[in-house]
């Protein structure tokens, strides 16, 4: 049987990382993988993290099945954190919110659940978009399509052609857009550009697939939720898929949440019910302890307090690298303008370099970025700041 399997491209981003672990240079920066480091280049466990930890194993007493869909204190906490406490939705009981494991499994999830839904259901995806949405969605059957998103010469979203490519999508079909800190390119939508898809969405009868991330990495906890707030008070429909592997720090513990905002609450049982039958032939139970940390922290408010605190330098800690490394390469006379890197929102930006200068990066610098010159900002620190000033200016007089 298996001899017939053929072997498949190497993931890129775990080839780059574990090229850069062999590379004995002692300047190397690894710039490729999405995680959050500190100033010392190390992905801590978060202090409220840890604390609800030690709380949480100190207060169990089994390793008994938790409910499927998560614990309805889990549910109700993770509502409020990402549509707000006394949104319209969440009173007139239209959101259908169940656990899952990670942001992966969210997303699959949800298309599965589309798929059930209306097996002719499109899904559009913006250009370019996280990799790993294409496999993910696409593994269900669903169809795929792409709007453009990115315009590559002014560094920013190129709405009106988004816009414009959207007015081809209608009932039936699905729109994915990241909620804040857009990955891969850090250029985010605007209030009035939220608004706008909504009047679209209301209009042509899409449904928006919001993807939230990194909510806290861009403005606030709050200002990044605001399209999912806004699109569900607005429209009849949304789903919204959650993952607590950054701004919790739980990348290994695959805790994360699908919510389906519904026209009518006499659908949000159903919705509900499929939801979970979808999970039972997927994983059938989440697990518990990265939920249960996430439960804990939103539930003691010394501990959400602390973690509110970690958030914010987080995303302070990002928002001075991005500032650091634009006027860095500028103070060495560079030619080109990175100034548009502090524009940008979250973990990620496009250096706007050729595939040749990426190389070269690697070869004479051991600066490791994928292909398509994106970078991970939170791998930046003072320690490695001049040397990647340095290089950056170096490859891209040639």
């Amino acid at each position: 049987m298996f001899e017939t399997l053929p072997t498949l491209v190497p993931d890129p981003i775990l080839g780059l990382v574990a090229e850069c672990k062999r590379d004995n240079n002692p300047n190397k920066i690894d710039l490729s993988v999405g995680v959050y480091k500190d100033e010392s280049n190390h992905t801590p466990v978060m202090a409220a993290v840890r604390e609800a930890q030690i709380r949480y194993l100190e207060s169990e007493t089994s390793k008994v099945y938790q409910p499927p869909g998560g614990t309805e204190n889990f549910i109700g906490k993770v509502n409020e954190l990402i549509f707000g406490e006394s949104h319209p939705a969440l009173k007139d009981n239209r959101i259908a919110t169940v656990q899952a494991t990670g942001g992966c499994a969210s997303l699959h999830l949800a298309a599965k659940l589309i798929m059930r839904a209306n097996p002719d259901a499109k899904v559009w995806l913006s250009d370019p978009s996280w990799p790993n949405h294409f496999p993910l969605l696409s593994s269900t059957g669903i169809n795929i399509e792409l709007y453009p998103y990115y315009d590559s010469e002014s560094h920013s979203v190129s709405f009106d052609k988004m816009v414009s490519t959207l007015e081809n999508a209608g009932a039936g079909d699905l729109v994915l857009i990241h909620a804040s800190c857009h990955n891969p390119c850090g250029a985010d939508l605007t209030k009035e550009q939220w608004r706008i898809l909504t009047e679209l969405a209301q209009k042509n009868g899409f449904v928006p697939f919001i993807d939230m991330a990194y909510q806290g990495f861009g403005l606030s906890l709050d200002d990044d939720a605001y399209g999912i707030r806004y699109m569900s008070e607005h429209l009849p429909e949304v789903v919204v898929c959650n993952s607590f592997s950054k701004n919790f720090g739980l990348y290994r513990e695959r805790a994360g949440s699908l919510s389906v905002v519904v026209s009518d609450a006499q659908q949000t049982s159903t919705v509900m019910n499929q939801a979970l039958n979808v999970a039972r032939g997927i994983y059938s139970m989440p697990p518990a302890h990265g939920a249960a940390l996430v439960e804990t922290v939103l539930s003691n408010p010394d501990l959400r307090d602390m973690w509110h605190s970690e958030v914010n330098a987080m995303r302070e800690r990002i928002v001075a690298m991005r500032s650091a490394l634009a006027d860095g390469i500028a103070a060495l006379g560079c030619d080109r303008d990175f100034s548009f890197i502090k524009q940008q929102f979250g973990m990620f930006s496009f250096l706007g370099l050729t595939e040749t200068q990426v190389d070269r990066l690697k070869t004479d610098y051991s600066v490791y970025i994928i292909k398509s010159s994106r970078i991970s900002v939170a791998g930046i620190n003072p320690g490695n700041l001049p040397y990647l000033c340095r290089a950056v200016s170096e490859v891209v007089k040639l």
